[in-house]
């Protein structure tokens, strides 16, 4: 089978190409080679070494590909409750006692401009994602195919989470001020620090929205491993209906 999975164009605040994930004949390349080190037997009716490995490669491909269109898309993160990035804990006084003080607005656009910057680092992903898979193991494959409804998802954060972090960062850097999340921040801010006895906050906003777009992306990855799991629609080619059928 040679199935080509879709460019994926992303925006990259650091000017870089689209990112694009894995093909999954390049993917496929070397399933034959994988180190035959001992390992338990699969579980009875499940599917050879070989085929097993294509059909977790295949899934995370898949599953990946979806979860960084979706996210990537406007309105991916904010209008997704389940992954929106709301007002940091934080600052949450701040923003109460801006929105007292007649100044939802601003604390509207910090908000929304967070998510901006979340949406344009998420195709970033793509590449990190795809060189997990490609250095997956046959071990590794057989604990994913043996564990729970996330288990895949579980080793993409293991493996990546670090590196996507540092990928993230800059490019959230620069959003946050492109998108107007920093002028919206310091907007709100100013207005708390007028208010007799508040005081001053400080946030690193950068760490934060890097932190909770990264938090989000894998909550969509999670979301569509459970599909391919336990939802034979979300099955959508032969290899994934062999490996995962029941």
């Amino acid at each position: 089978m040679r199935r080509r999975l879709a460019l994926l164009a992303g925006i990259c605040a650091a000017g870089t190409a689209a990112a694009q994930l894995p093909k999954m004949d390049d993917l496929l390349k070397g399933v034959d080679k994988l180190p035959k080190t001992p390992v338990s037997p699969l579980p009875p009716g499940t599917t050879d070494d070989k085929t097993g490995a294509a059909g977790i490669k295949e899934a995370l491909a898949v599953g990946t590909e979806r979860a960084v269109q979706n996210l990537s898309a406007k309105d991916g993160y904010f209008g997704n409750a389940a992954v929106k990035i709301l007002m940091p804990p934080k600052i949450q006084k701040v923003a109460d006692v801006a929105r007292a003080a007649g100044y939802q607005k601003q604390v509207d656009e910090f908000v929304l401009s967070m998510n901006r910057a979340a949406e344009a680092a998420a195709p970033l992903a793509s590449r990190y994602f795809g060189d997990a898979i490609r250095d997956m193991t046959l071990q590794d494959v057989q604990g994913i195919l043996r564990g729970g409804d996330t288990a895949a998802t579980d080793f993409f954060s293991s493996k990546t989470r670090d590196k996507l972090y540092a990928a993230f960062k800059p490019t959230v850097a620069q959003k946050v001020n492109e998108v107007g999340a920093t002028r919206a921040y310091k907007d709100m801010m100013g207005r708390y620090e007028k208010v007799p006895l508040m005081g001053s906050q400080s946030l690193d906003l950068d760490d934060y929205v890097t932190n909770k777009s990264l938090d989000g992306l894998f909550h969509v990855v999670a979301e569509e491993e459970r599909k391919i799991r336990t939802n034979p629609a979300a099955r959508t080619t032969d290899l994934l209906k062999t490996v995962f059928g029941k």
